[in-house]
């Protein structure tokens, strides 16, 4: 029997952020190495890889199209780097993700608007159930300073920039090339902040680093990408913002497995908060933002 859109992008999307979530099995392996660097192999690695998976041949960008996806890659992906790193220099790390953990409410109230469509009262009630679980799994009691709330603001903003710009082009370029696209223009970009921040001189990984790059940029980029965005595709941008909360669980079941974290009561609570909220939202009926984008989309996401 064939799947549901909303069943497929359901899982899509919680897969996606579940590879997100795997972050930190492989943080420790690059904590030593230069950041802007790590990201721009990263992303050199995974534009190449998604090239390569479209044979070379991509959609030409009509000038709009160009301007939305760099504006994606600059906000998604260089700034949202700047903003978290900088915002835990600031403040509690675990404060800076409950506040970019807002995100579902984010995009379930700008998505609509942005369109022009009606809002969902069931899915911004869901968000909001969502954000307060995924609060609840990784908060530590830290505090803030004014500085680190705007940085986590900004670092907010980028994430939900990550979906809402990627909206208006996926119709007719399709997950596939919308993800490459975001790759590599990010490149020159995070090249620029490397050369910047550590100059000429930049250092090789070893081999420990040089796989745990290797697994960002295919794992968690190539597949995390494409599947996400297919999700978006699938469910609309506020649905699928709803699995936002999978990714501190996905990070908690991995800390935990690694020994760093612990799965407390109130933690597993938290978890469980989290798949009412999305269960709540995502058999609201909202209508899918791009329900008719096309064969390629559809194929892609049910794995052509």
């Amino acid at each position: 029997m064939p799947m549901s859109p909303t069943a497929r992008g359901s899982l899509l999307a919680a897969f996606a952020l579940a590879l997100v979530g795997s972050l930190v099995a492989a943080a420790d392996l690059v904590e030593a190495y230069p950041l802007p660097t790590g990201q721009a192999l990263r992303y050199a690695l995974a534009g190449a890889v998604l090239l390569a998976i479209a044979r070379g041949r991509l959609p030409r960008l009509d000038r709009r199209e160009a301007l939305g996806l760099i504006a994606l890659a600059a906000t998604g992906l260089v700034l949202f780097n700047v903003f978290v790193i900088e915002g835990v220099r600031e403040t509690d790390p675990a404060t800076v993700g409950v506040i970019v953990g807002c995100v579902p409410v984010v995009l379930a109230v700008a998505g609509p608007l942005l369109e022009r469509r009606p809002l969902s009262g069931r899915v911004i009630v869901a968000a909001v159930v969502v954000a307060a679980g995924a609060a609840g799994v990784q908060w530590a009691g830290g505090g803030i300073t004014a500085a680190g709330l705007m940085l986590a603001l900004g670092a907010l903003g980028c994430e939900a920039a990550f979906s809402l710009l990627a909206v208006p082009h996926l119709k007719r370029l399709g997950p596939l090339a919308v993800s490459t696209y975001a790759c590599l223009f990010a490149v020159p970009m995070l090249v620029v902040w490397s050369l910047l921040a550590e100059g000429p001189a930049l250092p090789a990984p070893d081999a420990g680093e040089a796989a745990a790059l290797a697994y960002l940029g295919v794992g968690v980029t190539v597949l995390g990408f494409v599947a996400w965005y297919s999700a978006v595709g699938l469910l609309g941008v506020e649905r699928a913002g709803l699995f936002s909360g999978v990714l501190p669980v996905s990070a908690l079941v991995f800390s935990a497995a690694l020994g760093v974290a612990e799965l407390t009561p109130g933690r597993l609570g938290a978890v469980a908060v989290v798949a009412i909220g999305v269960t709540l939202g995502v058999r609201g009926g909202a209508r899918p933002a791009l329900a008719s984008s096309g064969r390629r989309l559809r194929t892609f996401a049910s794995g052509g």
